[in-house]
């Protein structure tokens, strides 16, 4: 791979729902990691970068490609890793999510491989400084452990005010409390606690939480079995696209699919809506696709489907 070339040159093409990812595989100093190609616009060699004051600890400097001004963070700072080289081949990864653009300096692109979601577990909480994690995912791909970071959680814990805003939800104004079942599907415990947590303050008090879209899917299976009407269960899903074990466009795939279920309303909320994930995820029968961190657009869309 040439770079500075435009990473959608070279990526592989994907069917809708086939519940794959792409991973873009890079290493610090001895490990290897995994960033979804979706995330990624461009890899540039390593340059210099001019240093701005008060800056997060992690955060290099920024610097000017061509028209466009990023900040580069230095992802083995942050992961506590020591360099292994020179730093001469080192790496920028520009990415594009939740409307960001950021660039990870890391030692080296490996390339870009093909893996199933259902081969990508969860990992140990302690893995890259406790609590919750900052590995999104562990792969195993010809061979080899890739650990799949959550680049979501970096940014956020670097620059808070990039992530979900309780104060949003305040701006809706006076709301009354609805007790229709909501379905939210979210594998990162941060981000899934934020979305409860603003879906309550809207006043929304039945919330089921699933971590990922297969036990989403063995839930919906199971309501389905009871012989109950489905509104009783659920009436809205709010599902997130990058999880372990199915993803969300799986998910949508076998809900839209289903004649018991397909007219529950689905709602993507992923740092992933780019014109082309948007575009599979009409083609699946998504009913809308929102942008993370729109917690408040998010909210009125549920209004909506709940209200009718």
């Amino acid at each position: 791979m040439q770079y500075t070339e435009s990473v959608s040159q070279t990526k592989i093409l994907l069917e809708s729902g086939t519940n794959e990812l792409e991973i873009m595989e890079f290493t610090i100093g001895e490990e290897l990691f995994g960033i979804n190609v979706a995330k990624v616009r461009e890899i540039l060699r390593a340059q210099e970068v001019k240093k701005m004051p008060n800056s997060h600890e992690v955060v290099e400097g920024i610097f000017k490609p061509r028209d466009e001004i990023i900040t580069v963070i230095d992802l083995g700072k942050y992961l506590n890793i020591p360099r292994s080289g020179s730093g001469t081949h080192d790496i920028f990864i520009k990415t594009n999510f939740n409307k960001l653009v950021f660039a990870f300096h890391v030692e080296a692109v490996v390339g870009i491989g093909r893996v199933s979601w259902e081969k990508i577990r969860k990992p140990d909480k302690i893995i890259y400084g406790g609590g919750e994690g900052v590995a999104t995912g562990i792969a195993e791909h010809n061979d080899k452990l890739i650990t799949i970071l959550d680049f979501e959680k970096i940014v956020a814990e670097i620059s808070p005010e990039s992530s979900i805003q309780y104060d949003e939800i305040d701006k809706l104004g006076k709301r009354e409390d609805s007790y229709k079942p909501i379905l939210i599907v979210e594998d990162s415990t941060l981000l899934s606690k934020m979305i409860c947590d603003c879906m309550n303050k809207a006043g929304y008090r039945n919330i089921i939480k699933m971590d990922n879209g297969q036990d989403a899917w063995k839930y919906l299976s199971e309501v389905k079995e009871s012989g109950e009407h489905i509104s009783n269960h659920v009436t809205c899903i709010i599902s997130d696209i990058e999880m372990p074990l199915m993803d969300g466009h799986r998910l949508t795939k076998l809900v839209k699919e289903d004649k018991e279920l397909k007219n529950i309303p689905l709602i993507l909320f992923s740092s992933l809506i780019s014109d082309e994930i948007y575009a599979k995820g009409k083609e699946l029968g998504a009913d809308e696709q929102i942008t993370k961190p729109e917690i408040g657009n998010l909210v009125s869309i549920v209004d909506k489907f709940i209200n009718k």
